[in-house]
Protein backbone atom coordinates (compact mmCIF):
# COMPACT_ATOMS: atom_id res chain seq x y z
CA UNK A 1 0.00 0.00 0.00
CA UNK A 2 1.44 3.36 -1.01
CA UNK A 3 1.09 6.18 1.51
CA UNK A 4 1.26 9.80 0.43
CA UNK A 5 2.61 11.73 3.42
CA UNK A 6 -0.49 10.93 5.46
CA UNK A 7 -2.79 12.56 2.91
CA UNK A 8 -6.15 11.03 2.02
CA UNK A 9 -8.17 11.15 -1.17
CA UNK A 10 -10.23 14.00 0.26
CA UNK A 11 -7.19 16.21 0.80
CA UNK A 12 -5.98 15.51 -2.73
CA UNK A 13 -9.38 16.47 -4.12
CA UNK A 14 -9.54 19.58 -1.98
CA UNK A 15 -6.12 20.63 -3.24
CA UNK A 16 -7.28 20.25 -6.83
CA UNK A 17 -10.47 22.18 -6.14
CA UNK A 18 -8.64 25.08 -4.58
CA UNK A 19 -6.07 25.02 -7.38
CA UNK A 20 -8.05 25.31 -10.09
CA UNK A 21 -18.41 1.99 -19.73
CA UNK A 22 -21.31 0.61 -19.53
CA UNK A 23 -21.68 2.06 -23.00
CA UNK A 24 -24.34 4.69 -23.54
CA UNK A 25 -26.57 2.14 -25.23
CA UNK A 26 -26.58 -0.21 -22.24
CA UNK A 27 -29.86 -0.04 -20.28
CA UNK A 28 -29.61 1.77 -16.97
CA UNK A 29 -32.41 -0.31 -15.50
CA UNK A 30 -33.13 -4.03 -15.44
CA UNK A 31 -35.50 -6.43 -13.72
CA UNK A 32 -33.31 -7.81 -10.94
CA UNK A 33 -32.20 -7.11 -7.39
CA UNK A 34 -29.81 -4.25 -6.85
CA UNK A 35 -26.15 -4.95 -7.58
CA UNK A 36 -24.32 -4.44 -4.28
CA UNK A 37 -20.70 -3.55 -5.00
CA UNK A 38 -17.82 -1.92 -3.11
CA UNK A 39 -15.88 1.29 -3.53
CA UNK A 40 -12.33 0.12 -2.89
CA UNK A 41 -11.52 3.24 -0.85
CA UNK A 42 -13.38 1.43 1.92
CA UNK A 43 -10.23 -0.71 2.22
CA UNK A 44 -7.64 2.04 1.75
CA UNK A 45 -5.86 1.11 4.98
CA UNK A 46 -4.91 -2.38 3.79
CA UNK A 47 -3.14 -3.88 0.79
CA UNK A 48 -4.82 -4.84 -2.47
CA UNK A 49 -4.19 -8.52 -1.71
CA UNK A 50 -5.83 -8.21 1.72
CA UNK A 51 -8.75 -6.34 0.21
CA UNK A 52 -9.31 -9.10 -2.33
CA UNK A 53 -9.43 -11.66 0.48
CA UNK A 54 -12.18 -9.63 2.16
CA UNK A 55 -14.11 -9.12 -1.08
CA UNK A 56 -14.12 -12.85 -1.76
CA UNK A 57 -15.37 -13.58 1.76
CA UNK A 58 -18.18 -11.07 1.19
CA UNK A 59 -18.96 -12.57 -2.24
CA UNK A 60 -18.46 -9.18 -3.91
CA UNK A 61 -17.98 -9.45 -7.66
CA UNK A 62 -17.86 -5.79 -8.75
CA UNK A 63 -15.91 -2.81 -7.42
CA UNK A 64 -14.87 0.70 -8.22
CA UNK A 65 -11.14 1.27 -7.82
CA UNK A 66 -10.76 4.46 -5.78
CA UNK A 67 -7.77 4.33 -3.42
CA UNK A 68 -5.44 7.33 -3.32
CA UNK A 69 -2.65 5.70 -5.29
CA UNK A 70 -4.86 5.24 -8.37
CA UNK A 71 -6.28 8.75 -8.78
CA UNK A 72 -4.81 11.06 -11.39
CA UNK A 73 -3.45 13.59 -8.90
CA UNK A 74 -0.99 11.04 -7.55
CA UNK A 75 0.50 10.40 -11.02
CA UNK A 76 0.06 6.61 -10.99
CA UNK A 77 2.04 4.42 -13.38
CA UNK A 78 0.52 1.98 -15.85
CA UNK A 79 2.20 -0.94 -14.12
CA UNK A 80 -0.03 -0.44 -11.08
CA UNK A 81 -3.15 -0.84 -13.19
CA UNK A 82 -1.83 -3.89 -15.04
CA UNK A 83 -0.91 -5.68 -11.81
CA UNK A 84 -4.23 -4.74 -10.23
CA UNK A 85 -6.17 -6.07 -13.21
CA UNK A 86 -4.28 -9.36 -13.09
CA UNK A 87 -5.05 -9.86 -9.40
CA UNK A 88 -8.72 -8.93 -9.78
CA UNK A 89 -9.12 -11.22 -12.78
CA UNK A 90 -7.64 -14.13 -10.85
CA UNK A 91 -10.10 -13.46 -8.03
CA UNK A 92 -13.09 -13.21 -10.37
CA UNK A 93 -13.72 -9.56 -9.41
CA UNK A 94 -14.60 -6.97 -12.04
CA UNK A 95 -13.52 -3.35 -11.76
CA UNK A 96 -16.73 -1.84 -13.15
CA UNK A 97 -15.59 1.75 -12.65
CA UNK A 98 -12.37 3.68 -12.23
CA UNK A 99 -12.43 6.67 -9.86
CA UNK A 100 -10.08 9.12 -11.56
CA UNK A 101 -10.64 12.07 -9.23
CA UNK A 102 -10.46 15.61 -10.61
CA UNK A 103 -9.92 15.83 -14.37
CA UNK A 104 -8.36 19.14 -15.34
CA UNK A 105 -7.39 18.91 -19.01
CA UNK A 106 -7.09 16.78 -22.16
CA UNK A 107 -4.04 14.96 -20.82
CA UNK A 108 -5.99 13.91 -17.74
CA UNK A 109 -8.86 12.67 -19.90
CA UNK A 110 -6.50 10.56 -22.02
CA UNK A 111 -4.81 9.10 -18.93
CA UNK A 112 -8.14 8.30 -17.29
CA UNK A 113 -9.32 6.49 -20.41
CA UNK A 114 -6.07 4.54 -20.67
CA UNK A 115 -6.19 3.46 -17.03
CA UNK A 116 -9.89 2.54 -17.22
CA UNK A 117 -9.24 0.41 -20.29
CA UNK A 118 -6.40 -1.43 -18.56
CA UNK A 119 -8.67 -2.17 -15.60
CA UNK A 120 -11.43 -3.36 -17.91
CA UNK A 121 -13.78 -0.69 -16.58
CA UNK A 122 -16.76 0.60 -18.51
CA UNK A 123 -17.20 3.79 -16.46
CA UNK A 124 -15.04 6.60 -15.11
CA UNK A 125 -16.11 8.54 -12.03
CA UNK A 126 -14.71 11.97 -11.29
CA UNK A 127 -15.29 15.68 -11.53
CA UNK A 128 -14.04 18.45 -13.77
CA UNK A 129 -14.40 22.18 -14.33
CA UNK A 130 -17.39 22.95 -16.52
CA UNK A 131 -15.33 23.71 -19.67
CA UNK A 132 -13.68 20.29 -19.45
CA UNK A 133 -16.96 18.34 -19.38
CA UNK A 134 -17.52 18.66 -23.14
CA UNK A 135 -14.12 17.20 -24.12
CA UNK A 136 -14.70 14.42 -21.58
CA UNK A 137 -18.00 13.73 -23.34
CA UNK A 138 -16.38 13.61 -26.77
CA UNK A 139 -13.40 11.46 -25.80
CA UNK A 140 -15.28 8.99 -23.62
CA UNK A 141 -17.96 8.57 -26.27
CA UNK A 142 -15.25 7.71 -28.79
CA UNK A 143 -13.70 5.28 -26.29
CA UNK A 144 -17.02 3.55 -25.57
CA UNK A 145 -17.00 4.53 -21.88
CA UNK A 146 -19.42 6.44 -19.69
CA UNK A 147 -18.73 9.13 -17.09
CA UNK A 148 -20.24 9.62 -13.66
CA UNK A 149 -19.97 13.18 -12.35
CA UNK A 150 -19.39 12.96 -8.61
CA UNK A 151 -20.87 15.32 -6.02
CA UNK A 152 -18.67 16.43 -3.12
CA UNK A 153 -18.59 18.37 0.11
CA UNK A 154 -15.55 20.34 1.27
CA UNK A 155 -15.48 22.36 4.51
CA UNK A 156 -15.35 26.12 3.94
CA UNK A 157 -15.24 25.70 0.14
CA UNK A 158 -18.19 25.88 -2.25
CA UNK A 159 -17.75 22.96 -4.62
CA UNK A 160 -19.23 23.23 -8.12
CA UNK A 161 -21.31 20.05 -7.80
CA UNK A 162 -22.82 19.86 -4.33
CA UNK A 163 -26.54 19.72 -5.09
CA UNK A 164 -28.53 17.36 -7.35
CA UNK A 165 -29.50 20.39 -9.46
CA UNK A 166 -25.86 21.39 -9.95
CA UNK A 167 -24.95 17.88 -11.07
CA UNK A 168 -27.97 17.64 -13.37
CA UNK A 169 -27.41 21.06 -14.92
CA UNK A 170 -23.80 20.15 -15.67
CA UNK A 171 -24.62 16.93 -17.56
CA UNK A 172 -28.11 17.38 -19.00
CA UNK A 173 -26.95 19.39 -22.02
CA UNK A 174 -24.33 16.79 -22.94
CA UNK A 175 -24.67 13.37 -24.53
CA UNK A 176 -25.88 10.30 -22.63
CA UNK A 177 -22.26 9.34 -22.14
CA UNK A 178 -22.29 11.87 -19.31
CA UNK A 179 -24.07 10.69 -16.20
CA UNK A 180 -23.92 10.93 -12.42
CA UNK A 181 -22.24 8.96 -9.69
CA UNK A 182 -24.47 9.89 -6.76
CA UNK A 183 -22.77 9.86 -3.37
CA UNK A 184 -25.53 9.62 -0.77
CA UNK A 185 -23.27 10.70 2.09
CA UNK A 186 -21.97 13.74 0.27
CA UNK A 187 -25.49 14.87 -0.59
CA UNK A 188 -26.56 14.44 3.04
CA UNK A 189 -23.60 16.32 4.46
CA UNK A 190 -24.45 19.24 2.16
CA UNK A 191 -28.04 19.25 3.44
CA UNK A 192 -29.77 17.54 0.50
CA UNK A 193 -32.09 14.55 0.66
CA UNK A 194 -30.21 11.65 -0.99
CA UNK A 195 -33.42 9.84 -1.96
CA UNK A 196 -34.70 12.96 -3.74
CA UNK A 197 -31.29 13.30 -5.41
CA UNK A 198 -31.53 9.74 -6.73
CA UNK A 199 -34.92 10.56 -8.28
CA UNK A 200 -33.60 13.78 -9.80
CA UNK A 201 -30.60 12.06 -11.38
CA UNK A 202 -32.36 8.83 -12.37
CA UNK A 203 -32.29 9.42 -16.15
CA UNK A 204 -28.49 9.69 -16.07
CA UNK A 205 -27.61 7.68 -12.97
CA UNK A 206 -24.53 5.54 -13.66
CA UNK A 207 -23.70 4.28 -10.17
CA UNK A 208 -24.31 5.05 -6.51
CA UNK A 209 -21.79 5.52 -3.72
CA UNK A 210 -23.79 4.20 -0.78
CA UNK A 211 -22.56 6.06 2.28
CA UNK A 212 -24.06 7.29 5.54
CA UNK A 213 -23.03 10.41 7.45
CA UNK A 214 -23.37 11.37 11.10
CA UNK A 215 -24.77 14.88 10.59
CA UNK A 216 -25.04 17.78 8.16
CA UNK A 217 -21.65 19.44 7.88
CA UNK A 218 -19.99 16.54 9.69
CA UNK A 219 -17.75 14.31 7.57
CA UNK A 220 -17.79 11.37 9.98
CA UNK A 221 -18.93 8.18 8.24
CA UNK A 222 -21.26 5.88 10.18
CA UNK A 223 -22.73 2.45 9.51
CA UNK A 224 -25.40 2.39 6.83
CA UNK A 225 -28.82 3.14 8.27
CA UNK A 226 -27.52 4.84 11.42
CA UNK A 227 -26.97 8.35 10.04
CA UNK A 228 -28.88 11.03 8.16
CA UNK A 229 -28.54 9.75 4.57
CA UNK A 230 -31.97 8.05 4.47
CA UNK A 231 -30.46 4.78 3.25
CA UNK A 232 -33.71 2.73 3.37
CA UNK A 233 -35.49 5.37 1.28
CA UNK A 234 -32.56 5.51 -1.16
CA UNK A 235 -32.63 1.76 -1.63
CA UNK A 236 -36.41 1.81 -2.03
CA UNK A 237 -36.15 4.40 -4.80
CA UNK A 238 -33.43 2.39 -6.54
CA UNK A 239 -35.53 -0.78 -6.35
CA UNK A 240 -38.60 0.98 -7.71
CA UNK A 241 -36.68 2.37 -10.67
CA UNK A 242 -35.07 -1.07 -11.16
CA UNK A 243 -31.62 0.46 -11.21
CA UNK A 244 -29.10 -1.89 -12.84
CA UNK A 245 -25.84 -0.10 -12.09
CA UNK A 246 -23.58 -0.85 -9.13
CA UNK A 247 -24.64 0.37 -5.69
CA UNK A 248 -21.13 0.61 -4.27
CA UNK A 249 -20.72 0.80 -0.50
CA UNK A 250 -18.10 3.40 0.38
CA UNK A 251 -16.84 3.76 3.94
CA UNK A 252 -14.27 6.47 4.65
CA UNK A 253 -12.94 5.29 8.00
CA UNK A 254 -9.36 4.82 9.10
CA UNK A 255 -7.99 1.55 10.46
CA UNK A 256 -9.51 -1.91 10.29
CA UNK A 257 -12.88 -1.61 8.52
CA UNK A 258 -13.42 -5.34 7.93
CA UNK A 259 -15.95 -5.93 10.75
CA UNK A 260 -17.96 -2.85 9.78
CA UNK A 261 -17.94 -3.78 6.10
CA UNK A 262 -19.39 -7.20 6.91
CA UNK A 263 -22.30 -5.46 8.66
CA UNK A 264 -22.72 -2.91 5.87
CA UNK A 265 -22.81 -5.45 3.07
CA UNK A 266 -25.36 -7.55 4.98
CA UNK A 267 -27.49 -4.45 5.63
CA UNK A 268 -27.35 -3.27 2.00
CA UNK A 269 -28.26 -6.71 0.72
CA UNK A 270 -31.21 -6.86 3.11
CA UNK A 271 -32.58 -3.74 1.37
CA UNK A 272 -31.70 -4.79 -2.18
Amino acid sequence: MVTFAGETRRSFLKLATVGGVMCAATPLFAFSKLDIAIGSYSYHSISLDAMIVQLKLLRIREIEISQDEYILLTNPKEELFHSTREKLDRAGIRCWSYYAGPIQNDQDIDRAIRFAKILGSSNITGDAPAPVLHPIDVKLTQAGLTFGLHNHYFPHIKFDYESPDEVWNAISGLSKTMGATADTGQFAICGYDPAAAILKLAPRLRMVHLKDIKAKGDEENVLLGTGIAHIPQVMSELRQMKFAGPVAIEYEKEGDTDPDMVKQVAYARSLA
